[in-house]
């Protein structure tokens, strides 16, 4: 577990970071293991359901003991939570970034596409993960997440009705979540180990479909 400020503060540090502001190796270290959980989590969740897998399944995945894990979170629910929590913000902003980038809502759309589509193939894990286990959260927990997901649904809803002219917001989001759909079927068509020719090929199709289908009349 880190040390107590007042500790970090004995060894010229304090919460992790150096004078100069960089982090410690010990913080690293801390952050790459809390990272090496998080990934070994959506794998094992995937595979068995989150009642399937337990805190010593977690910890031998990641190259710890089970108690181990709960120098970095409280609970196997903690880490369902930021799990889930993490993709939703990093979604969220993401999406605004690329819309802020981009020179039209032409660009932006397609942007919001390739951007949803990359993750979609990376992370297939962690939509089967949340399709299958938000509900073993806590319900503050789980409106969190559901929260982070409204707004990101909203940075589409607003390019989609730049580009199509329309301010149904109802049907705008209709459009976007029948695209979300499409994009997160990879859990149903990507297997572990496919390489990147082959991932490329996904790409392709998944971008293509996406733009059809959100600009169908």
């Amino acid at each position: 577990m880190a040390a107590p400020p007042a500790a970090n503060a004995a060894h010229g540090t304090a919460g992790g970071v150096r004078p100069d502001g960089r982090a410690t190796g010990r913080s690293l270290a801390k952050a790459s293991r809390r990272t090496a959980l998080l990934s070994s989590a959506a794998r094992l969740f995937a595979e068995r359901g989150f009642n399937g897998v337990s805190i010593e399944d977690l910890g031998a995945a990641a190259g710890v003991s089970g108690p181990a894990v709960y120098r970095h979170f409280s609970s196997k629910q903690a880490v369902l939570s930021a799990l889930l929590t993490g993709v939703s913000q990093d979604l969220l902003d993401g999406g605004r970034a690329v819309v802020g980038s981009s020179s039209g809502p032409d660009a932006a759309l397609r942007g919001l596409i390739e951007f949803h589509v990359d993750f979609a193939l990376s992370n297939p894990d962690v939509i089967r993960v949340h399709d299958r286990d938000l509900d073993s959260l806590s319900a503050e927990d789980a409106e969190h997440i559901r929260s982070l997901q409204r707004s990101y649904v909203r940075v589409w809803v607003d390019v989609l009705a730049q580009l199509l002219g329309n301010d149904d917001p109802a049907r705008l989001r209709m459009r976007a979540h029948a695209a979300f759909g499409l994009i997160n079927s990879t859990p149903h068509s990507t297997r572990r180990g496919q390489g990147v020719r082959d991932k490329g090929w996904r790409r392709r199709l998944l971008e293509t479909m996406a733009w059809a289908a959100l600009k169908a009349e």
